[in-house]
């Protein structure tokens, strides 16, 4: 090995200088076959099991107290069997609890669209190591919206697959009802590559979308200038799909405040019944705002269930009804621009809960939901999402590869 060899630096290296490398993330993993993926680099989520290695979870009690893993998570496995080499795994919020992207413990990864402001979370690293330009692609994951917020808020495209589409085998649980595999690209085609390894075939109606819907109240949560800054995106996918039929979306369910609230109860049940023993066991330590969200899960799971599950059962016929096979909702992905690292507590609560009113709709139905890169504000990128009927995922992502030129140029 000569010296120039020698001193040639890892490519996990490039994680460590966007603040994205997780602890124990420093590792490459070779292809082990040729296939669709030959020579493009991915980054693993530390939600991820990686054989002979500890899923950190993104925090350091979590860490110590578990055991290496056995195999690579099932997605991993697909990635290096399509040709993918992987350079390390990526930062995660604490227990993929936030939308932030700030982990108490190991710092905040780089935006690199706005960089005075958060990456978004829990999907913070790989989102970053993307933007950033360390890898093609990264896997994350999305429960509540932690793929889609933080690819929106860095400038890149994302997806939350149809719930229970992709093999999560080896990920991570936060919530099992709601949680998806997803990933990250700079380009849409390369979305579209990458879910032609990890998604089945579409069920269902192959038919092309020929319906767009535009709900009012989605729309009305966005800050007006990122509504305004989306309009002209949102008008050319119209103009390629087909007629805007405008609509509200929870009208006579008490509005997308309380499909929020009852997204949140369910999620929380979920939460504490998964973690709930290890935490009470283990007494791990927290950021202050991921402990105040694992106190509220420890509540909601000894409270009965008012309704919630019913609604979400609602929720789900309407939107199976109202997209068929043909149609696309079409809203902003987040309701604001990514807030500056030095926002207070109120902005930050402010900006989840109008963004979760957005995020709940796919999660609540267990939708595929894409987000393009779609403008800019104040400097920071804007993203917007189309969200098709559960089982579409492929001719969804083969949308917005149509899409994304013209939101672009």
């Amino acid at each position: 090995m000569n010296q120039a060899t020698a001193q040639k630096p890892e490519p996990w290296q490039r994680l460590r200088a966007l603040g994205a490398l997780a602890p124990g993330g420093d590792f490459t993993l070779e292809p082990t076959a040729s296939g669709p993926l030959d020579g493009l680099t991915f980054a693993i989520k530390d939600l991820y099991d990686v054989a002979g290695r500890v899923t950190g979870g993104g925090n350091p009690d979590w860490l110590r107290t578990h055991q290496p893993a056995k195999a690579h998570a099932a997605s991993v496995t697909r990635l290096l069997a399509a040709g993918a080499r992987a350079i390390g795994k990526t930062i995660t919020d604490e227990m993929a609890f936030s939308l932030n992207g700030q982990n108490f413990h190991y710092g905040t990864p780089r935006n690199s669209a706005a960089p005075d402001r958060i990456p978004g979370g829990s999907s913070s690293g790989s989102a970053a190591a993307v933007a950033g330009g360390a890898c093609d692609f990264a896997l994350g994951t999305d429960t509540g919206g932690s793929v889609r917020i933080p690819a929106a808020l860095n400038g890149i495209f994302g997806i939350r697959p149809s719930h229970g589409v992709v093999d999560d085998r080896g990920v991570m649980p936060l919530a099992r009802s709601h949680d998806t595999v997803g990933w990250f690209t700079r380009s849409a085609d390369l979305l579209a590559k990458v879910g032609a390894v990890l998604l089945p075939a579409d069920t269902g109606d192959e038919s092309s979308f020929s319906e767009a819907y535009l709900a009012r109240d989605a729309w009305a949560l966005a800050d007006p200038a990122v509504a305004a800054a989306l309009v002209p995106a949102r008008d050319k996918a119209v103009a390629a799909i087909g007629p805007a039929i405008d609509m509200t979306l929870a009208a006579d369910c008490g509005g997308l405040s309380a499909w929020r609230m009852a997204f949140r109860f369910l999620q929380m049940r979920e939460i504490w019944a998964e973690h709930g023993a290890w935490i009470d066991s283990a007494q791990p330590r927290f950021g202050p705002e991921i402990a105040e969200r694992f106190a509220m899960s420890k509540e909601a799971a000894a409270k009965a269930d008012t309704g919630e599950a019913e609604l979400r059962h609602t929720i789900t016929r309407r939107l199976d009804d109202m997209l068929s096979a043909d149609g696309i909702l079409i809203i902003p992905t987040a309701a604001d621009i990514a807030p500056l690292k030095s926002m207070s507590a109120a902005d930050s609560a402010g900006f989840r809960d109008r963004t979760l009113s957005l995020t709940c709709i796919a999660g609540l139905a267990r939708l595929p939901q894409v987000t393009l890169p779609a403008g800019v504000v104040q400097g920071a990128p804007v993203g917007l999402s189309l969200i098709a009927r559960h089982g579409r995922d492929r001719a969804l992502l083969d949308l917005a590869a149509r899409l994304a030129p013209d939101f672009l140029s």
